[in-house]
């Protein structure tokens, strides 16, 4: 076997012993990772995402350390160098963004969002679930820019590229106008608090919950488990209703139209019985009141308070079930009812046995057709119609 080829073994036996150690290496230490972890959360975050980039990052290095400190030479081995080079370079930005997101995620975990007044939480949720996708946008470009540099090409092609780097931003901004757009809404989302995770909001006639928040997307879920996937740019631009901007307790109104004999305040005994019978009403507000009182029917409005948005519907629907039920039951009269009253005609035998009035004099009020057979119903006629030819 020629001196080369042996060399040859040589570095691929040390290659493979390399990747060995720096495997067995980053094994250990993960264990001791994994051990302190049980007593610490974020060291046990830290094992478990950073260990397969770890694992790939200290490979690399090992090998491209061994090819840089070997003898062999060859077409390959610059290429190899390259490429391990690349693989290194992805590696640490895969590394670097475990280690954000172990921080984020831990940050996340410390904020509890099942507390009755979670506004704040839900506020810090937001911006540090946009901040962590922004994070890993960031490192992903600097680790592509990186690998663009490591090419003699592109770092050639780099000085004619910041020459004409105006027009190009230009063609750019144009091209990506509407995401530009949604990305820069969605920074503005997560830091101006106009909606945050799980806030329920009303937007294109649909209730629902914000379920995620993109730099480009909201997802809302709808009451009825469908998903409305809307532009983030769409919270900027149009107006939409938020229950939970300030708090999460809401006030909800049932209304019912009754007939004018329904007793308001047996009613509104009824709707105090109903609401101290459920956990749903949070012992706010309570309030039964006449709204309107207009043409055949009047308008009774109920008034209660909960929690948050879903408990207030469940609320509303339970008040309505058991007022509707209650009239039924106690005061069906009250129910709504059309009146019709005919007015009292004299019958055919009557009216032939009743005498002729004589008629009135001129002026008088014994005629009240407007053109009568009287002298002022004579004068008003033929004003209106002329005089009567013979």
């Amino acid at each position: 076997m020629s001196a080369r080829w042996q060399d040859l073994v040589v570095l691929v036996a040390l290659v493979v012993a390399s990747a060995l150690v720096a495997l067995a290496a980053v094994a250990l230490l993960h264990r001791v990772l994994r051990r302190i972890g049980r007593r610490a959360e974020l060291v046990a975050e830290l094992a478990a995402r950073a260990y397969r980039p770890g694992q790939v990052l200290a490979v690399a290095l090992a090998v491209h350390l061994v090819l840089l400190g070997g003898t062999t030479t060859g077409a390959w081995r610059d290429p190899l160098l390259h490429a391990l080079l690349l693989v290194s370079i992805g590696a640490t930005a895969w590394l670097v963004a475990a280690l954000l997101m172990v921080v984020e995620d831990v940050a996340l975990a410390r904020i509890r969002t099942d507390v009755r007044d979670n506004r704040h939480a839900r506020r810090m949720h937001t911006q540090i679930t946009l901040i962590r996708r922004v994070t890993v946008v960031v490192v992903a470009v600097l680790a592509g820019g990186t690998m663009l540099v490591t090419f003699p090409s592109a770092r050639a092609a780099g000085t004619t590229l910041l020459a004409s780097a105006s027009v190009i931003g230009a063609i750019a901004a144009l091209a990506a106008q509407s995401l530009l757009g949604n990305v820069f809404a969605g920074m503005q989302i997560a830091f101006s608090d106009a909606i945050r995770l799980d806030d329920v909001v009303v937007v294109e006639g649909q209730w629902g919950r914000i379920e995620d928040i993109t730099l480009t997307y909201v997802v809302v879920h709808v009451w009825d488990d469908r998903r409305l996937i809307l532009p983030t740019s769409y919270f900027m631009k149009t107006p939409f209703e938020n229950w939970t901007r300030r708090e999460s307790a809401l006030l909800g109104t049932v209304e019912i139209d009754l007939d004018w004999t329904a007793p308001v305040a047996a009613m509104r005994d009824e709707l105090r019985r109903v609401a101290e019978g459920t956990d749903l009403w949070d012992g706010r507000v309570c309030v039964l009141q006449v709204t309107e009182a207009t043409h055949a029917l009047v308008r009774v409005r109920a008034l209660v308070s909960a929690a948050d948005g879903p408990t207030l519907w469940d609320l509303r629907c339970l008040v309505r079930e058991g007022l509707v039920d209650w009239l039924r039951r106690e005061h069906p009269d009250s129910l709504p009812r059309v009146r019709v009253a005919a007015p009292d005609r004299p019958s055919r035998s009557d009216s032939a046995a009743a005498p002729t009035p004589p008629a009135a004099a001129s002026g008088s009020d014994g005629d009240a057709r407007v053109f009568g057979e009287t002298a002022d119903g004579e004068r008003r006629e033929q004003t209106f119609s002329g005089p009567h030819r013979s």
